[in-house]
């Protein structure tokens, strides 16, 4: 290990980190100076206090380090998991905050009375809390995680960026911050899935790229010649989230110190835009990011191949194609063309053919180890999340057609869809993720407890059944009640009356949230348990210096 220079207290990265987090100080102090809007002052606030503790640990840091770590220790990569660990816990965190902000906006649609008669807490500003807080906060950090694990070790690379990585993992913990709290606040640019007002969608930008610039360099150094399946779906989510972003998002705010802001877009081109963000948000950051856990995660805790490494190329090709131009799909019986309405509707369609092809490669590598669901319940879990990944995208095309369509859209059958993949997709095929990381990243022999994982496993389960049951049930219920007319032609119930036909349904929706809600606290012990007092790993493969052949 070489010492650094004794005049040269920062390295080139961490030069560059601290040059970031200084002038995001300057510009938040400007702001907190300046603004009257009492939301962005305490954004600002945040953000401040957020860039000068950033700054003052890495000067910490630095002062303590010895030298710049190698990429090699003799001879095998010193791979860079540390952001990967952060970001593994940060996501079990916010996996129960998401999941428990959706328990409680679900008993709100129960009990009216929940919402507390507060502008905080009503179900308006709690709903995006929950779906940013599944989505982005637990479903982003568990990409992040699971990427920058998974590109090091079929790379045998050291992740690239020094200081970065950290950057990348924190800022985007803080993005996830300002949002939340801006929701609560009522701040929302009012666009689903993409509700953050312009400074936070601007810092997303900000630490997106630096994502995509450190996932690149690490492809970029790598000593293995050929590049993992697995990276492609981490690069092709990175890099088409950032496309859809930053279009989804071109606003212009009403000053610098303003929290509003106005969308460049508008009208029908502002539908078409935002659903094709919002679809291809679903396409590629809930399917093909997760995709990448799939194709890494399953073979090696099934210590099998892939089934098909040919199919699953032919997956990704085809998978990235189609999926881009399904967004119109929402946007059935609308002032949107027909004709751009008939082409998402057939690309919606078409997409079974690589949403299959896909689900059937990650089961069957299973083949020769079917055994292993009776006695891994982590991979159990995988493969079931697999299976939901395959129900959804048979729903999903199906819901797209115009005559099934004018009867979900906007009843709970859609909601029962998402909860479908959100839940069952990508809910358990993370939980395996995390089960694996964990025991990984801290060197542990096993899990402290595979019977936790079995409880798990089994509430969470049942509790996804009874959600999206109900869901459909209430959803077709919906649509039937809403356009069914008396014989003098008016309509034959009122919408109070479908509303107070949901209360059982809503009820049930409720109770499987709950299961869900304890199956993650469950999780949560287990790992905190497997970190603390598990079985240390045997010293002689150590599993964050040396790659395995399956790797």
């Amino acid at each position: 290990m070489t010492d650094k220079p004794a005049d040269k207290l920062l390295g080139n990265d961490e030069a560059g980190v601290f040059a970031l987090l200084f002038w995001t100080a300057v510009a938040c102090l400007l702001i907190v100076a300046k603004t009257q809007d009492p939301a962005m002052e305490i954004h600002a606030w945040f953000g401040l206090v957020a860039s000068v503790a950033g700054a003052f640990a890495l000067i910490v840091h630095a002062s303590e380090r010895r030298g710049t770590p190698p990429d090699e220790i003799g001879g095998k990569p010193n791979y860079h998991m540390g952001p990967v660990k952060l970001a593994t816990a940060l996501g079990a965190f916010w996996g129960v905050v998401g999941f428990a902000a959706g328990l409680f906006i679900a008993l709100q649609m129960t009990f009216p009375a929940l919402n507390l008669d507060l502008p905080w807490t009503t179900f308006g500003r709690l709903r995006p809390v929950h779906t940013s807080a599944v989505i982005f906060a637990f479903g982003g950090n568990v990409l992040i995680a699971t990427s920058f694990y998974v590109v090091q070790r079929t790379c045998r690379a050291r992740l690239a960026g020094g200081m970065w990585p950290w950057l990348v993992v924190w800022g985007y913990n803080a993005f996830i911050v300002i949002a939340a709290s801006g929701y609560v606040l009522g701040v929302t640019q009012s666009k689903e899935y993409a509700e953050p007002e312009w400074y936070a969608d601007l810092w997303l930008t900000i630490v997106w790229v630096i994502y995509l610039l450190v996932f690149l360099g690490t492809l970029w150094k790598r000593k293995e010649p050929h590049i993992y399946v697995a990276n492609w779906f981490f690069l092709a989510f990175i890099v088409t989230i950032a496309m859809l972003h930053v279009v989804n998002n071109l606003a212009i705010p009403v000053s610098l110190t303003s929290s509003k802001s106005y969308i460049v877009w508008a009208g029908v081109q502002d539908a078409m835009t935002q659903w094709w963000y919002g679809h291809n948000a679903v396409g590629f950051f809930l399917t093909a990011g997760f995709l990448g856990i799939m194709y890494y995660f399953i073979p090696k805790r099934a210590e099998r191949p892939v089934y098909s490494y040919r199919l699953s190329i032919i997956h990704f090709w085809s998978l990235i194609f189609l999926y881009i131009w399904a967004g119109p799909h929402h946007l059935h019986y609308t002032s949107v063309p027909q004709w751009a309405q008939t082409l998402g509707m057939t690309f919606s369609i078409m997409l079974w053919m690589p949403s299959w092809g896909g689900m059937i490669n990650g089961i069957m590598t299973l083949s020769g180890a079917w055994d292993r669901l009776r006695t891994d319940p982590v991979l159990r879990m995988m493969v079931v999340s697999v299976a939901f990944y395959g129900m959804a995208t048979f729903e999903g095309p199906l819901m797209s057609i115009r005559a099934v369509n004018s009867l979900s859209h906007y009843t709970d059958w859609t909601i029962g869809h998402v909860h479908s993949g959100a839940l069952g997709w990508v809910g358990f095929i993370s939980f395996g993720a995390i089960y694996c990381l964990v025991p990984w990243l801290w060197e542990k022999k096993r899990l402290y407890s595979l019977r936790a994982v079995e409880w798990h496993f089994w509430i969470a389960t049942i509790g996804i059944v009874l959600y999206i049951t109900a869901m459909w049930v209430a959803g077709i219920m919906q649509g039937l009640m809403w356009r069914a007319y008396t014989e003098l032609g008016f309509l034959e119930y009122s919408f109070v009356e479908s509303i107070d036909a949901m209360f059982p349904y809503y009820l049930i929706r409720a109770l499987g949230g709950a299961l869900f809600v304890i199956g993650s606290l469950i999780m949560v012990w287990n790992l905190w348990m497997t970190a603390r007092h598990g079985e240390p790993a045997e010293e002689a493969a150590p599993r964050t210096l040396a790659a395995q052949p399956a790797e």
